[in-house]
């Protein structure tokens, strides 16, 4: 009997750490930007003034994104070091616990006590705390936080969002400005949740529901806001 063909297996969790980060980054970048580029529309002001407001957007965004996945990701790396830091310091203090330990995870998924008692030896006996941290921790390779990365890929991901309705604010004309605006962002956001649905390997139909309904939810309040302040102001 022929041994069974192997086939390549496709994952995509090894994609999460930036793809969360470009997801964020440029639907951020579209629906912040649009909002404020409409809401500062719809107070009736010059087509200059939107731009500006927009650029600034656009900078003021970028940098926040950035400091917030830098620090947010920090801290979760933060953590996972000082949990390493003290899974060494157990493996150095009791190594026999830390096999038990190790087991007694193995036993709860359904591996024969004395197997899983091997298996943990023999996993220790390579690198005990790899196979701590993988185990007992769930911190491995993948999942590793990556601050500078995801700093990095939020900021540019939502510049290159933004850059989108602002591009609109620069071809449309004045009149028609929030309309044109509105839709093609609504669009731009229709894209980007196929694509980020598609490469995470979800359902793309889903994705792209998700971000219209909340993208024109934000851009129609910030419209009403602008129009309301607009109306006040005059």
């Amino acid at each position: 009997m022929s041994p069974l063909p192997l086939y390549p297996e496709i994952h995509f969790v090894d994609r999460t750490g930036w793809l969360r980060a470009a997801v964020l980054g440029a639907n951020d970048g579209i629906l912040s930007t649009a909002s404020l580029i409409v809401g500062v529309a719809a107070a009736s002001t010059t087509q200059n003034a939107v731009l500006i407001a927009g650029v600034s957007g656009l900078i003021a965004g970028a940098m926040s994104m950035a400091a917030g996945e830098y620090v947010s990701v920090s801290s979760q790396s933060d953590s996972e070091r000082a949990d390493l830091a003290r899974e060494r310091k157990e493996l150095s203090e009791g190594p026999e616990f830390e096999i038990d330990e190790l087991a007694e995870i193995y036993v709860k998924r359904g591996v024969d006590r004395d197997l899983a008692r091997q298996v943990a030896q023999q996993l220790m006996a390579k690198d005990a705390l790899s196979a701590h941290a993988h185990d007992e921790l769930g911190i491995s390779e993948i999942t590793t936080a990556r601050p500078v990365q995801a700093a990095l890929t939020s900021a540019i991901s939502f510049s290159v969002g933004a850059a989108m309705p602002l591009l609109m604010v620069i071809i449309s004309p004045v009149d028609a400005l929030v309309p044109i605006v509105s839709a093609a962002s609504l669009g731009f956001l229709a894209v980007l949740g196929a694509i980020g649905a598609k490469v995470g390997g979800a359902n793309a139909l889903r994705g792209t529901f998700r971000v219209i309904f909340w993208g024109a939810l934000a851009m129609a309040l910030t419209s009403g806001i602008g129009k309301l302040l607009g109306t006040v102001v005059r």
